[in-house]
């Protein structure tokens, strides 16, 4: 039997144009890792820290300069959640798919949210200003349905409490 490949629709590889990226930031990082062993993900996440996201130019950089395999960067970068290959909004809101919350109703939550931000699970609204992403657990099962705002942990939410805290954030940042 023949498996047809799937090709990723997803463009997340390619840069956006609009962003300013200063890769000589990265020449203290790459000198610091550079001859080390298991250097790849320590690299990586310092791209992150730099960037807030791992951007195209910057793969090519460590690959110029420390020769890791573009292919195996790429891999490790998807493969891990912390990873990100998109800059994110400027809030990010982790909705809590864990089972105490899901058995309390935390998708009708999370669907709330994606609709009024007009986003997809992942994605960052036009604005910049919110990033969503589901998550497994973030170990408050007492507080179930959970949502995760930045640092801010709001509890035994509601679809409608849910969306006025987003609401609310959305009009301050106006």
């Amino acid at each position: 039997m023949r498996i047809k490949r799937i090709v990723p629709q997803d463009e997340t590889f390619i840069p956006d144009e609009n962003l300013e990226v200063d890769l000589d930031l990265l020449n203290p990082l790459i000198e610091k890792y550079k001859t080390k062993k298991g250097n790849l993900i320590p690299l990586l996440q310092g791209v992150q820290a730099i960037f807030g996201y791992i951007p195209r130019e910057a793969f090519l950089k460590l690959n110029q300069e420390t020769g890791l395999e573009l292919n195996e960067m790429y891999g490790v970068a998807t493969f891990y959640a912390q990873f990100r290959l998109k800059p994110a909004g400027k809030h990010i809101i982790k909705m809590c798919h864990g089972t105490a919350c899901h058995v309390q109703g935390v998708s009708a939550i999370t669907d709330e949210i994606l609709d009024f931000l007009s986003i997809k699970d992942g994605e960052t609204t036009d604005d910049g200003l919110f990033t969503l992403e589901t998550v497994a657990c973030l170990g408050c099962c007492s507080l179930a349905p959970v949502m995760m705002i930045d640092e801010e942990t709001y509890g035994k939410l509601t679809p409608k409490q849910a969306l006025k805290i987003v609401k609310e954030m959305k009009r301050e940042e106006s």
